[in-house]
């Protein structure tokens, strides 16, 4: 038995989790993490403290196993977040600015988009200004749910208002290039040494 609902405050574990296991463009990231809240604190937890409403989790017989969080207007989260969740999270982060980028660790890595949160560029955020983090543990993955996830999700934004959304993907995550693409997502042109791939839906 599987069923899709709104994510709460007590999924929060379970998005932890599931954003670790699927860490590593899409692949576990359990080997490389020594915090293991640390990829949650960035793409998952947020969502479901602040925008619950924007949020769906689907659990099985054996509990949550995927997620799908976001928000309808990027920009205004951005403030939020900068507000009320990076500043709490700094005070546990240190900031590697100053050790040799070729040296950080992963958790550096995730620790410097605590003190430097990534930006989506503006022609993509003025056109489409919701956006999506969507993750499935294995045991989901091939069997429909994501699509069924993203339909609930788009359904979600529709009825907010918003009139487009968006999506960065890992160039190196080809499952996922392949899944959006099929699903019916335009992929935004960039250059070809892009570290993130953009894919935008017009609502």
């Amino acid at each position: 038995m599987m069923e899709i609902r709104n994510v709460t405050n007590d999924d929060l574990n379970a998005l932890y989790d599931i954003a670790l296991k699927t860490g590593d463009a899409g692949q576990d990231a359990t080997h490389l993490h020594k915090d293991p809240k640390l990829i949650g604190h960035i793409y998952a937890a947020p969502y479901a403290i602040f925008e619950p409403e924007s949020g769906f989790v689907v659990e099985d017989d054996e509990g949550v196993a995927g997620y799908i969080v976001g928000t309808h207007n990027t920009l205004a989260f951005d403030d939020l977040l900068e507000n009320e969740w990076w500043p709490l999270l700094r005070k546990n982060y240190a900031d590697p600015s100053d050790i040799p980028f070729d040296e950080w660790s992963a958790d550096q890595l995730r620790a410097f988009l605590i003190h430097h949160p990534f930006k989506v560029p503006q022609r993509i955020v003025d056109t489409y200004p919701s956006h999506l983090h969507i993750n499935l543990l294995p045991r989901l993955q091939g069997k429909g749910v994501g699509v069924q996830l993203i339909d609930r999700w788009l359904q979600a934004m529709d009825m907010a208002g918003s009139r487009g959304v968006h999506l960065g993907v890992s160039p190196s995550n080809e499952r996922a290039l392949y899944f959006y693409r099929n699903y019916g997502f335009k992929e935004q042109p960039m250059g070809k040494n892009a570290q993130t791939i953009w894919f935008t839906m017009v609502l």
